[in-house]
């Protein structure tokens, strides 16, 4: 009777044990990077993210098909607005945004691949304990693979890999992540985009970090 107890204490301690899907938090400030296996990709970006606002800020350069680029934009999701900023010239163009906000998480159905140290375990802030999942995200027409490691304390996410047919792997990891917002004023549109007119979509742009989001 003494072992049947025990063996069920132990097995609710492992139960209770085993990390389960997560939210990460709902403001982020950091700094990210994407490459991707089709179109030639890499690139790094400051962000800002707010999730009970759904408003993001991406300041972007990289190369794509061995030209560089730089962009800078604001995305406003309960609007239905983004706005690409040039700080410089001190222009803003207005567009619809009519993509749907999608917080950073992972899903509830996610499937455990496992815990790991990032790092050392031999000594006090040598290493960082991770959780690693994947899954299935069903998109318009398609469905997307996806491969995510966030941190088991916070589920302040590390790097998420994302499959789908049509653009290969996309790899995005996430660094010097800070919760809260270090900069609120960064998801408010600057005083020269005040009087910018709402402008026709044009073609989609190429593989960004608009997918990860």
């Amino acid at each position: 009777m003494r072992a049947f107890i025990l063996l069920v204490f132990l097995s609710a301690c492992c139960l209770a044990q085993r990390p389960k899907p997560c939210k990460s938090p709902r403001l982020l400030t950091g700094t990210l990077s994407v490459a991707t296996q089709k179109e030639n990709l890499m690139a790094y970006a400051k962000y800002t993210y707010d999730a009970l606002g759904q408003r993001i800020r991406l300041r972007e350069f990289g190369s794509y098909d061995n030209k560089s680029f730089h962009f800078d934009v604001l995305l406003l999701f309960q609007k239905g607005v983004m706005y690409k900023i040039d700080k410089k010239n001190k222009t803003c163009c207005k567009k619809p945004l009519k993509t749907d906000f999608h917080p950073l998480a992972i899903p509830e159905d996610a499937n455990l691949l496992g815990q790991v140290v990032l790092g050392s375990s031999s000594g006090p802030g040598q290493g960082v304990l991770v959780n690693s999942w994947e899954g299935e995200l069903q998109m318009k027409n398609r469905t997307a693979k996806y491969f995510s490691t966030v941190t088991e304390f916070g589920c302040v996410p590390i790097t998420t890999m994302f499959h789908t047919s049509q653009s290969g792997w996309m790899v995005t990891s996430f660094f010097n992540n800070v919760i809260g917002l270090a900069e609120p004023q960064e998801l408010i549109p600057p005083h020269f985009c005040k009087d910018a007119q709402l402008e026709e979509e044009e073609d989609e742009d190429p593989a960004t970090f608009f997918s990860l989001f």
